[in-house]
């Protein structure tokens, strides 16, 4: 399995309102057209409204590299950057876990 972590912060109310929309747009996609997407869970964090978390979970990086070729995540990610003021990536190597198999 392959994953990963992304936080993102947001400029402002606005953005944060701008940026949700476009995660509204994009994870009804990903559920409908991604079978090798086995997790695609955005969080807002408590207590930061700036702040989300994606964790994304993929069946192997080959499903990944899938994903990132589509032309709604594709547009996900060139627009983004009209709302952030950060972003970090962390990529995810699964040891074990409840709920998957690796």
């Amino acid at each position: 399995m392959f994953g990963l972590v992304v936080r993102f912060t947001l400029k402002d109310a606005e953005s944060a309102a701008g940026f949700d929309g476009l995660v509204a747009e994009t994870l009804p996609r990903i559920r409908e057209n991604e079978p090798g997407t086995l997790v695609y869970a955005v969080h807002q964090v408590d207590g930061k409204p700036l702040e989300r978390v994606f964790y994304e979970l993929y069946r192997d990086r080959a499903a990944f590299d899938a994903h990132e070729e589509q032309p709604y995540v594709k547009r996900f990610l060139e627009a983004r950057g009209a709302y952030l003021d950060t972003f970090e990536v962390d990529f995810l190597a699964l040891q074990d876990g409840k709920g998957v198999s690796g």
